[in-house]
């Protein structure tokens, strides 16, 4: 049997295709000869899929930061859909290994996937794109907790100092 003679099937779908057709009707795929040997996708193979090759070329770079795992790992999300391939980083000073998904994370990209990265996360207006965070960055709940904490010190300072006055 020539190879002529061999039916032709889309390696993505399955589908069966006679001798004249070039691609798969449905997925667009250029067709194959004989029966496709279909294999387990894994989940790195098919994340490895989205990057574009262009992205993926020099030293990785910072471009963004999340406040914990679970964020970083949304902005890396984001990123892969894009085609823009990125790994995490624990920033200095937060390798504690009782606090594993605790702690900020760098996302870092390689260079030629950089300016694309920066101005998606600019459009979509990620806080952790910024390289440093800002001041005002810090969460409600710790300056409310740091102000009744000076509350507490300066009247303990005071009661401790009508205290040597009365005495």
């Amino acid at each position: 049997m020539s190879t002529a003679d061999k039916p032709l099937s889309c390696p993505r779908c399955g589908e069966a295709y006679s001798a004249e057709e070039r691609f798969c009707t449905s997925c667009e795929m250029p067709l194959v000869v004989g029966e496709p040997e279909f294999e387990e996708v894994t989940e790195a193979r098919r994340r490895a899929r989205k990057v574009k090759p262009q992205y993926a070329r020099g030293e990785v770079e910072k471009v963004a930061m999340g406040r914990n795992q679970a964020e970083a790992e949304l902005i890396q999300g984001i990123l892969l859909e894009e085609g823009i391939p990125s790994i995490l980083r624990r920033m200095r000073g937060f390798d504690v290994p009782d606090f594993l998904a605790a702690g900020p994370r760098d996302v870092m990209v390689p260079q030629s996937g950089v300016e694309a990265a920066r101005t998606l996360l600019q459009q979509l207006e990620i806080d952790g794109a910024r390289s440093e965070p800002s001041r005002s960055s810090t969460p409600a709940p710790y300056r409310l907790l740091a102000a009744i904490l000076a509350v507490l010190v300066a009247g303990l300072g005071l009661s401790l100092l009508l205290l040597q006055i009365s005495s």
